[in-house]
C-alpha cells in the first residue's frame, strides 16, 4: 500500500471511528509506530484529524479551551441546567437512601430542588453544595475535605479520593465536561478526575447531569467509561445520531 492510500484509509477511520491510536493503526497497516505518526502529522497539517496522547481523533472532538470558574459556568447554558436539575429529581435515591453530589453548577441545580422532607445522607467535596445542603432539614451531610481548588471550589487530591472511596452511595449525580464514545466522561484538570472516578466508583447507579454542549466532546483527563453510566440527563440539542450511539451501549438518555 503506498502511503497516500494508507493516508486516506487513516483518515477515513478515524473520521468514521472518531479517534484511532497509534498501535492499533500500526498493527492494521503493518508499519512501525514512526510511519504511522509522521502519517498523522501529514493528515493533522491537512486538517483531516487532530492529534492527541496516543493517537488520532476526528477534527473538533477534543476542545481545547481554558476551563471555567463557576461564575461562567452558571452562565453558560443556564435554561437548560435548570430543566436537568429538576429532571434528576427523578433518579433521587427514596426516602432513607445515599446520595453523591458531584462538584458543578448543574449539579447545584440538582441539589436545589432536593424535597425538604426527603431524608438523604450526602456526600459531596464541593463547599457550594456542602453550603447549600447545611441547610436542608432532613439530609444528613458528609462533607469531604481536601486541597480546595478556587477554580471549581471543591477539594481534590489524594486525602479526598481516600475518603470517598469509603462511601458507597445509592446514586451519585455526576457532572461532565466531555461525554464522547471513545474517552467516556472526561474533565480538563487530573485532580478533579480523580475525585470524580472515585465518586463514579462509589455509587450503585451513576447519573450523568450535561447540557448538550458536552455531548461528542472530550476533555484531556478521562474517568469514566460509558459503561458506569446508567442515565445521562442532557437536554433536547444532543445530536440524535450520538443519543443512539449512547442507548445501543445500555445508558437511558433522559431529555429535560
Amino acid at each position: 500500500m503506498y502511503a497516500e492510500e494508507r493516508q486516506q484509509a487513516i483518515a477515513e477511520l478515524v473520521r468514521s471511528k472518531g479517534r484511532a491510536s497509534v498501535s492499533a493503526l500500526a498493527e492494521r497497516f503493518e508499519v512501525t509506530s514512526e510511519t504511522v505518526r509522521r502519517d498523522l502529522a501529514s493528515l493533522e497539517r491537512a486538517g483531516h484529524l487532530q492529534r492527541v496522547h496516543g493517537g488520532a481523533v476526528r477534527p473538533g472532538l477534543v476542545q481545547i479551551v481554558d476551563e471555567q470558574g463557576i461564575g461562567e459556568r452558571e452562565a453558560s447554558h443556564a435554561d437548560q441546567k435548570v430543566a436537568i436539575g429538576r429532571a434528576a429529581m427523578r433518579f433521587l435515591p427514596p426516602d432513607g437512601g445515599s446520595l453523591a453530589l458531584d462538584a458543578g453548577t448543574t449539579t447545584y441545580q440538582a441539589a436545589l430542588n432536593i424535597p425538604t422532607d426527603r431524608r438523604l445522607s450526602v456526600v459531596t467535596s464541593s463547599l457550594p453544595l456542602a453550603t447549600l445542603l447545611a441547610e436542608h432539614p432532613s439530609a444528613t451531610l458528609h462533607l469531604v475535605g481536601g486541597r480546595v481548588r478556587s477554580l471549581t471550589q471543591a477539594a481534590v487530591g489524594a486525602d479526598t479520593v481516600s475518603r470517598l472511596r469509603q462511601f458507597r452511595s445509592t446514586v451519585a449525580f455526576i457532572g461532565t465536561n466531555g461525554v464522547s464514545e471513545g474517552l467516556g466522561l472526561s474533565t480538563p484538570d487530573p485532580d478533579e478526575a480523580a475525585v470524580k472516578s472515585a465518586l463514579v466508583r462509589s455509587a450503585q447507579r451513576v447519573i450523568v447531569l450535561a447540557d448538550s454542549s458536552k455531548m461528542n466532546r472530550e476533555d484531556f483527563a478521562g474517568f469514566a467509561d460509558l459503561d458506569d453510566v446508567d442515565v445521562l440527563i442532557t437536554d433536547a440539542g444532543i445530536d440524535p445520531t450520538f443519543s443512539a450511539v449512547l442507548s445501543a451501549r445500555g445508558i437511558e438518555v433522559v431529555i429535560a
